[in-house]
Formats: structure tokens, sequence, C-alpha cells
């Protein structure tokens, strides 16, 4: 099962998901846009950023290539989210366990395209003028621009946003916004955003992606608190019905004041848009089985496997349908929490890793439809491959003294085990690297070099991972580790994660195609410190932080590349994670409600922003909205 939003997206399209002219010829005025780090025309304007490259689409376009712009509003989409339950209507801060979808609800300054990577158009900006030094933002706003209760949304509101959110929101977004010195009202429809000197190099587009908030609205309400009091928005969907952790409704806004503009037509084709809670991943896919939700990214092998043998899979009720991925994988695999005394030296986590069989685990329980991850940039040109090239070898010397020589060598991959469960070479490995970590094993217990025993806890809010996980202890426990499964609530799994009270933990990162502010958040030792990181792994390494740095300053796409791969060979040497798998397909299970554009975009679904219900398919299989 997975989410289909994101409680921090980059732009408002996320919550649904190179241009050249001829030699000789001169570029259309729409086409100059010069590269970051360029020296740029003064005030020069634009009606959309990228970080990289050229925009797609002319100043004048009518709507997104991968969009039906006739195609019917109507129905209902339910989807369901690994996420047990929710207990406040606030996404954006740290307090509180979100409900799926809240970004649904809000505008921004600019929305992504689905065909492009790393690009911005305007939405609640026209357009933006970029000073010379590219320090300085000045977005212009429509004038017709709307809350859902007919204020006006305007500069102010806009800047109050960018300023609370900064201040007082959840400090994965304050992290991001650090470079931002200013952001202020010119005039009603004029914003300025002021940058400081060295920004990273994919702040603008952090900063046009964020959600609008009315000032009025907070004018007596505490932002930073969590709420079940819907807030007031500005998007094509509002907050309906809701029922704290079962489900929640987002209703179409008929009268939404940018449902014409280019950016939106062929889209928010939904009445509704609803979620559903389920505490077990059992019971979920029962409910998808008898019709509680429509729509399912099956994410279980297993299930798609052997699952789909029911009444309306064999009646053609249920339909099934494989989609290539183009993205760069979640890194999703077990995180070592590194604060912890027992897992600070590389060799024990290391080790511990040895004691996970990827190559059964695959075969016996997943029916060989995954790869292993062995990568922080997964299936791109950004991850590191063989032995360093010269340039990745003169971003890394600086760090030789305290880099692992594995760094320099072969880019590090998982093991390969034989496939038996109980890999004895893998397992005699793991225990030579226990024994140079200073490790004593006493009786089939393995103490650490302070005396105390090894002991490791599994901690999740869901059951997903649990077949997975026990076959993982068990080769532990050969080694002399004790490990168990913990399964808690999801307020006290959010809690714990926060305060960094666990020993290993899944999680699954997403790394942009351009990464930017992200590796910050997911890697940076400032980040490790901070209550509610991501950085859960508490990466704290002088060579991460400056190959960081010099991510979010790159200045070409080949520079960035450069900077990951070398990235991706010291955070691999460092054994953070025991990576898990993924897929190179998406795997759709949907009820036959549904209709589609012609085209799928090229990098994301689009399921919910573009896709519409088809009532004569529901009439044909008797299916009523639910």
């Amino acid at each position: 099962m997975a989410d289909f939003s994101s409680a921090f997206p980059l732009t408002r399209r996320g919550a649904f998901a190179v241009l050249s002219s001829a030699a000789g010829l001169a570029a259309p005025r729409w086409l100059i846009r010069p590269a970051y780090g360029q020296a740029a025309p003064e005030g020069v304007e634009t009606h959309g950023l990228s970080t990289f490259g050229e925009l797609d689409e002319k100043p004048d376009f009518k709507h997104f290539g991968y969009v039906n712009p006739n195609a019917p509003k109507g129905g209902i989409i339910t989807l369901t989210t690994q996420t047990p339950t929710f207990d406040s209507l606030n996404g954006y801060i740290l307090r509180g366990n979100p409900a799926q979808g809240l970004s649904l609800i809000f505008d921004s300054l600019m929305t992504s395209s689905l065909d492009e990577r790393d690009t911005l158009y305007g939405l609640v900006a026209k357009s933006v003028r970029v000073s010379a030094d590219k320090l300085t933002y000045r977005f212009l706003l429509r004038k017709e621009a709307r809350f859902h209760d007919g204020s006006r949304l305007t500069a102010e509101d806009a800047a109050f946003s960018l300023n609370i959110l900064k201040t007082k929101g959840h400090p994965v977004i304050s992290q991001m916004l650090r470079d931002l010195v200013s952001a202020e009202a010119e005039a009603e429809d004029r914003l300025v955003v002021r940058f400081a000197p060295g920004r990273t190099r994919d702040l603008p587009l952090i900063v046009a992606g964020q959600p609008i908030f009315s000032k009025k609205y907070y004018a007596n309400r505490r932002f930073e608190e969590s709420t079940l009091e819907p807030p007031l928005g500005s998007g094509a969907y509002k907050i309906g019905a809701f029922e704290q952790g079962r489900f929640n409704i987002f209703d179409r806004v008929a009268d939404y004041w940018a449902k014409d503009l280019p950016v939106n037509v062929g889209q928010a084709n939904f009445d509704k848009v609803k979620y559903e809670y389920f505490s077990d991943s059992n019971v979920a896919f029962e409910g998808f089985k008898g019709g509680a939700y429509t729509l399912r990214q099956e994410d279980t092998a297993r299930i798609w496997a052997t699952g789909y043998d029911f009444p309306a899979i064999r009646d053609g009720r249920v339909k099934r349908e494989t989609f290539p991925s183009n993205r760069i994988p979640g890194i999703q695999g077990w995180y070592f929490n590194t604060r912890r005394a027992a897992f600070k030296d590389p060799r024990i986590r290391e080790a511990i890793g040895y004691a996970f069989d990827f190559e059964w685990t695959s075969r016996n329980l997943m029916y060989d439809a995954y790869k292993r991850i062995s990568s922080f940039f997964e299936n791109s040109e950004l991850a590191a491959k063989g032995p360093p090239d010269d340039a990745e070898k003169a971003l890394l010397e600086p760090f030789r003294d305290r880099l692992p020589a594995e760094a320099f060598g072969e880019a590090i991959l998982p093991p390969v085990s034989d496939g038996s469960g109980q890999d004895r070479n893998l397992l005699r490995k793991a225990n030579d690297l226990l024994a140079k970590a200073g490790c004593v094993r006493k009786d089939n217990v393995l103490y650490l070099p302070d005396g105390k025993p090894l002991e490791l806890e599994f901690l999740d809010h869901y059951n997903l991972f649990e077949r997975h996980t026990q076959p993982f202890i068990k080769n532990l426990k050969l080694l002399g580790v004790n490990g168990r499964i913990r399964i808690v609530d999801a307020a006290q799994y959010k809690q714990r994660l926060e305060d960094f009270d666990f020993d290993i933990t899944v999680d699954n990162l997403v790394i942009a195609f351009s990464p930017g502010e992200e590796l910050r958040n997911y890697f940076g030792s400032e980040a490790a410190k901070f209550h509610g990181s991501r950085n859960l792994a508490g990466i704290s390494d002088p060579a991460v932080d400056a190959l960081i740095d010099k991510a979010l300053q790159a200045t070409s796409r080949a520079e960035l590349v450069t900077v990951c791969r070398a990235l991706d060979r010291v955070l691999r040497a460092g054994h953070y994670i025991i990576p898990h798998w993924y897929t190179p397909v998406t795997r759709i299970a949907r009820w036959d409600v549904f209709d589609r554009p012609a085209r799928t975009p090229k990098y994301e679904l689009g399921i919910v922003s573009t896709w519409w219900w088809d009532e004569e398919r529901a009439r044909k299989i008797n299916f009523a909205g639910r």
C-alpha cells in the first residue's frame, strides 16, 4: 500500500504526483533562461522555474500534454495508506499524526509538470522576476486568487506562510528554508523573496512550492498547534467528512478559482478523494477485495503473485496493471540509530547486515519480484559504480585520513548469499568483523566491548515487514545477538522516532532526480541533532557534510552527478542502513470504475490528478461510489 501524497510536498502537484535553439538562430524570449550561477539580465521575467535546463512549456501553453482537457468531473476515488491513523489536520508541524492528502487543499506560488523534473509553472503566481545575482525573486500574483471562503489570496498571505513555516513549521521544512532571508509583500499582488548569498541551488523551487495559508485565518489561531479543525485553504479540494483514525474525505471545490488555468486543466476530476485507514496490512487487503477502497498500489510481491484470485478479479471487476517507474526508488531499509553506543562502530553495523539473507528472502517471501538496493541513488546515473574516477577522487581525497579505505575502492555492494537462509560464509564474515570490533561471545551471547550484551529491537508501527524480519532475527541469534520485533501504535511510534528512541527501524527516503535540500535533511550532521529529523540514522560526518554542500551548489548536471557519486561511496562505506529492495515497475490494482488520459506522464502516474470516474463502467459492474 502506498501514500499518494506527502506531508511535505515540494509542490502541490506532488499530492496528486531541455530545449535548445537551432545553431545561428536567436532563441525566442520565453526560451531565454540562463542556467543557475550565470549572470542574468536585470529583472528577467519567466512563467516558470527550473533547476537545470529550460522549460518545456511556452508561456501561452493551454494545458499539460498528459491530461484530457475534456475529462468529466464526478465520482470518488478511495485510497489507503500505511499510516494506520491520524489525529491532526495540520500536516506542516511536528505535533500530531496528520491525515493523508492535506496538501490537496492548499495552492502554492507555482506547481510542477509530471512530464518534467525539477520544474515549476505559475499557479498563484503568474510569473516571477529574477534579479541578476539570483538572490531576489519577485513573484507576480494573480489578482483572482481566492481562499475557499471567498477572501482574496494576496502577497501578504504568501509572505506570512513562508515566514511562519520557517519559524514554526516542521523542523524539516524550517531547515529547508534556512537560506530564506525575507519574504515581504511589496504590493497586494507582488511578493518579494530574498535569499542569502551562497543559497542552495533548489531553494527558489522549494519556496515556490510551499503551501499558502490565510494570514487572517491564523490571526486568532496558533499555527503550531495540532488540531482537528479543518484549515482554510485555496486549492482544488477542501476537507469534507472525516472520522478520526478511520477515514478522511476531500471534496472538490466546484468554483475553484484556478480550475481553468493551464496548470489545472483536465485535473482534479474526482468529486471526492477519500482515504481509508487500517491498522493491519492483511485487513487492508481484505478491505480492498470487498470494495472498501478502489485503488491500491501493491507493494507486497507475495500478495501480487498469490492474493489476486478472488471473485472480483475473476469476473473482471478488478483490474491489475504495471507501469514502468522512471524515478529513483525510495531508499528503503533497516536504519541503524548510530546515536546509540552499540551501533557507533561501522564494523558492528556491517556485521549485522551479513545476517540478512536477501536471496533467500527474495525467493521464498517475495517471488523474486524485486531487485536489491545497493545505492542511495539507485536506478540513476547518480549511483556510484566500480572504482571512483579522477573527479570523484578529487572530492574524496581531502578526507582520506578519516574515510574508510572502502570509499576509494570498488563501490560497496550488499553481500550476496547462497540462498540457503543461513549462509555460513557470510555469518563467518560477520563473526570476524564483530571480533575485530572488540565483541566477545560467551554461551552464545555476544557482548560489546563495554561488557553489555548486544541486543537489537526492530521498531515499527505496522506488520508489513514482520515476515522479512523474523528469519533475519534467527540468523542474528546464531551470532549471539538477541533480536526482537516491537510493534507500537502510531502515536508512540512517531514520538519514539522524533526522540530517536529506537535501535533500528524501517524508513524510506525519497530522493529527487536532482537531489538538493533533502540531502541535508537525510544525512547532514545538523539534522542529526534536531527533534523530528529525517536523519534517523544519526549520520554526522564532516566528509558527508562537505559533499552535501557541494551538491547543493552544483551549477551543472554533470557536476551534480560527480558529487552524488562521491557522496554515495561515503554513505555506503558507513553501513548506516541494511538496504531493502525495489521494483522497477509500479503495480496498481483497481476496481474498474476509472478512466484515464491516453498518455501517462513521464515521471508520475498522476492518478489522483488526471484520472476520472467512469459512470458507465461503475454501472456495468454495479459499483456505487462510497
